[in-house]
């Protein structure tokens, strides 16, 4: 069994598309994915133990395995994670690695997917709540999907992070920032709202806020349940993730991301529709990324030595 660090896993320097590549690769395996409900355990207020597993018994991954990722709101970074991977071909077990990378960079992969998968063509004004290293991996994501689309990125001021996530991607010609003194003002006008942020008492902005024909991406599901009741379609990685939801017999329109991906049912149709797309997070995608890494690592000359394990995570608060 091999033992992978975040510094192993982070040193392949994997593109961007690549990553992107393997977020619709795995949505196209969903139906034959053994994938039961995460079990979220809260011993307080804002710190989980979430326990994930699925089995990928396919031609194209044969992995199956389990991620348990944790948050404790004062711990730097906030939310870690590690992945326990297994061979389905023998149920060896093939590594236990980190799984704050590949829990970060999927998560924004999978934003930056929804965001070309349902938002209109025309879009240009992204707002963006919540400006870690989430928010980061969406955007390189999104920039290497649209490497010469202009857009305007609208950023909530929060201390100094506005300024740093405006800093991190200067170089790009194609990107305008404006700085927002509230959520409404992120949120009015923009054609894309995607909120990276783990914890919100209530909901932060009324109806009226979201234009029509804007898209919703609520990575981490609070803040937003008035947007249930009024938008045309809504869309989640996985039903047992938004069953629980006090609006959920209320949708207008419910499928799953994987059915849009597969062609089984229709995402959007016109410019019009506001719609929702709540990217909870599915194991299947760690697994999936995992198999790829493991591979990757065991097909090259990498020297991977045992670590001790609090050494599996990242110790930068913003490493992208």
């Amino acid at each position: 069994m091999k033992i992978l660090t975040f510094e192993d896993i982070k040193s392949l320097n994997i593109d961007a598309l690549t990553c992107y590549k393997w977020v619709e690769e795995g949505l196209k395996l969903k139906k034959d994915a053994l994938l039961p409900a995460k079990i979220s355990l809260k011993p307080q207020e804002g710190i989980f133990y979430n326990t994930m597993p699925v089995l990928l018994p396919t031609a194209e991954s044969n992995y199956g395995g389990v991620k348990l990722v944790t948050r404790y709101p004062e711990r730097n970074p906030s939310i870690e994670a590690d992945i326990l991977l297994y061979n389905l071909k023998n149920g060896k077990r093939a590594a236990l690695m980190d799984g704050t990378w590949i829990t970060t960079v999927r998560t924004g992969a999978v934003a930056a997917h929804s965001i070309k998968l349902f938002a209109k063509q025309d879009f240009s004004k992204i707002g963006l709540i919540g400006l870690g290293n989430t928010s980061r991996a969406m955007l390189t994501v999104l920039l290497s999907i649209y490497p010469n689309k202009k857009l305007n990125i609208k950023l909530k001021k929060y201390k100094e992070q506005h300024l740093l996530f405006a800093e991190r991607f200067s170089s790009n010609k194609n990107i305008t920032f404006s700085f927002c003194d509230n959520y409404e003002d992120v949120v009015t006008d923009s054609d894309v709202i995607v909120s990276a942020v783990t914890y919100f008492d209530g909901d932060i902005c009324s109806d009226k806020c979201f234009k029509e024909g804007c898209l919703l991406v609520p990575i981490h599901t609070r803040g937003f349940t008035n947007c249930d009741l009024f938008f045309d379609k809504i869309f989640a990685d996985d039903t047992n993730h938004v069953r629980s939801f006090k609006n959920f017999n209320k949708f207008k329109s419910f499928a799953e991301v994987a059915d849009v991906v597969t062609g089984k049912v229709k995402g959007r149709e016109n410019e019009k529709e506001r719609i929702i797309a709540y990217n909870i997070g599915i194991a299947l995608h760690d697994i999936y990324f995992a198999g790829k890494i493991y591979e990757m690592i065991s097909n090259s000359e990498c020297n991977v030595k045992s670590m001790d394990m609090d050494m599996l995570g990242p110790k930068e608060k913003f490493w992208l």
